[in-house]
């Protein structure tokens, strides 16, 4: 199946296809992981490190959603809906909104179940604002210098923010001999090594395009390749049918 153009549709149907593509490609790995090694769907939005990305035990959930409190309208609270707020602005920003849920395939080790190497399907909110875009960059080059393996999927055109793409974004001016931006194929997949000694593989895609595999590396000199493409089609023949026509439209891109 070939690469949608997903500027068609607006950030709530991406996310819902983000959703369905982040567990297909989980579910994918189940059966070509080692033993030792596990995946899981999990939400690594905000600005950190490996250090932050640990499993919350079921007790500690529990006593989280029990301090939970939801105003019953008696206590003087207003509904906005009723009497909205007097300013002179009202911002909204729905793709940033849906930035911050959406879900990443993080891979861990069963010693500890330390994260190993973390998979991020780039969306349009992640690139939607300066301050949204910095976040998600410094995100990447975190995981990356604290030798995590990171592989990045963005099928979003570029923007003034990212003109090149999202690889030179995350990696810098390193490889800028080695690195060419080709504009007939702006989306990017790219595979990076985490550690001292990173690497990275980048693998530059256009809509039209059918999906290349790309390894998602567990040691410096070890990866499993990931199925783009099957995961892909399985996670786009999951949205309606009325969404799978438009987007099956003639491209907004010249």
């Amino acid at each position: 199946m070939p690469i949608h153009d997903w500027t068609r549709v607006d950030a709530g149907i991406f996310h819902a296809f983000h959703i369905n593509w982040i567990a297909e490609i989980a579910r994918a790995l189940k059966s070509r992981l080692p033993s030792d090694y596990y995946a899981l769907p999990e939400q690594v939005s905000g600005p950190f490190g490996p250090d932050v990305l640990t499993l919350q035990k079921p007790a500690e959930e529990k006593r989280a959603r029990k301090g939970r409190t939801r105003p019953d309208g008696r206590n003087g609270a207003v509904a906005v809906d009723v009497r909205p707020p007097k300013a002179r602005f009202h911002i909204t920003d729905e793709p940033r909104w849906y930035a911050s849920k959406q879900r990443a395939v993080v891979v861990r080790h069963i010693t500890g179940h330390r994260v190993v190497a973390v998979l991020e399907i780039v969306s349009s909110g992640n690139k939607a604002g300066k301050s949204s875009f910095e976040m998600f960059v410094r995100k990447a080059q975190d995981l990356i210098y604290a030798g995590v393996h990171l592989v990045l999927i963005d099928l979003y055109p570029p923007t003034r923010r990212d003109p090149e793409g999202i690889h030179p974004a995350v990696w810098g001016d390193d490889d800028a001999d080695t690195f060419r931006f080709n504009k007939r194929k702006p989306l990017t997949c790219a595979s990076y090594v985490g550690g001292p000694w990173a690497e990275a593989f980048v693998e530059p895609v256009a809509v039209g395009d059918v999906l290349p595999e790309m390894p998602i590396f567990l040691t410096p000199t070890q990866y499993v390749p990931v199925p783009l493409e099957s995961t892909y089609r399985a996670a786009f023949e999951a949205l309606p049918d009325f969404w799978q026509d438009v987007m099956r439209g003639p491209s907004k891109r010249k």
